[in-house]
């Protein structure tokens, strides 16, 4: 996978992107989180966020994945990679 990356909040969360456009089924991807023991702050169809490692995870439907906190891009990137294959 490839991607680019925003900073974002002021420089304290990354925002990992897709080149590709994705098309992630939120719903599935709560299901699958849940059952690895992250605990769900807020889903609706734009969004999911939930509790990672002792990170604010935001997951978009595209494909988009933010960090907070997060400062390390390779960081990013390689956790976002990660996430997107075990959601695809």
């Amino acid at each position: 996978m490839r991607f680019t990356t925003a900073r974002l909040c002021g420089g304290q969360a990354l925002m990992a992107i897709s080149v590709d456009i994705l098309d992630i089924d939120i719903e599935r991807a709560a299901k699958i989180l849940e059952a690895e023991g992250c605990t769900i702050k807020q889903k609706d169809e734009m969004m999911l966020i939930y509790e990672w490692e002792g990170k604010e995870v935001t997951l978009y439907p595209q494909g988009k994945v933010m960090y907070l906190p997060q400062t390390d891009r390779a960081e990013c990137i390689s956790d976002a990679t990660k996430l997107l294959e075990k959601l695809r």
